[in-house]
């Protein structure tokens, strides 16, 4: 049986240990010990991006802003959702260890992502881009209760109460999605979004690709609206 191996570790400031591992071509991060997500089962992953962003596919200059990188997956798979080079990504990453080790040890697993001139990196939480308010965003991407920041108490959880829906609705254009994937479930997140002036979808996908597809996840799809086009003068 082959080892797992220890690729990079960090101590966070709270005291928390993140690290990264490998094991016979997979990936894992573990919080304390405690594994959060694996290269083998990216799924949920993969579908929150394309169900977020297939929406936007004919927008000429979407902004997507992405809540946490974990192992690259959504990132990856929103840049393949939203190919036109007028599309924007911005990833907000409040550890940024991780940011290093998805460029380094994680590459491959991606292919041209961190060479996208598309692709930026905001070193802090999401909140921090949603609270500005300097700019709305196109589609908002967001894992309720399964990344390193969640399990290590930096999560999203005020975004989940209806205060933090009204925020997140505020930080959208007109028309504009959030998806938020949760493997756990939330019974009174469809109402809170509705209160919050969202049109919710729910979809429930696997957990794996292969191994533990009869396993689901939960995707929820909130649109901020109709869409709005832009209104162009026309010269006398």
């Amino acid at each position: 049986m082959k080892p797992h191996v220890l690729l990079a570790e960090v101590a966070t400031p709270a005291g928390d240990q993140l690290a990264l591992y490998s094991h016979d071509d997979n990936f894992f991060l573990k919080a304390n010990g405690v594994q959060l997500m694996t290269s083998a089962a990216q799924a949920p992953e993969e579908e929150l991006a394309r169900l977020g962003c297939a929406p936007l596919r004919p927008a000429a200059q979407p902004h997507v802003l992405i809540g946490g990188l974990g192992l690259g997956f959504t990132l990856a798979e929103a840049c393949r959702a939203l190919p036109q080079k007028g599309a924007r990504f911005t990833v907000a990453e409040v550890i940024p260890e991780l940011v290093s080790w998805n460029k380094t040890h994680l590459a491959h697993l991606h292919p041209g992502v961190w060479e996208d001139p598309r692709v930026a990196i905001h070193r802090g939480d999401v909140r921090d881009l949603i609270g500005r308010r300097q700019e709305a965003y196109n589609v908002i991407l967001l894992d309720a209760d399964n990344s390193p920041e969640a399990f290590l108490g930096q999560n999203n959880d005020p975004l989940s109460t209806l205060e933090g829906l009204q925020e997140l609705s505020a930080a959208l254009k007109a028309g504009g999605i959030l998806a938020i994937w949760s493997a756990s479930g939330d019974p009174g997140i469809e109402q809170r979004l509705s209160r919050a002036g969202f049109e919710v979808s729910r979809a429930e996908v696997p957990a794996a690709h292969r191994g533990q597809r009869k396993r689901r996840h939960i995707i929820w799809i909130a649109r901020n609206g109709e869409y709005q086009p832009k209104r162009h003068s026309q010269k006398p």
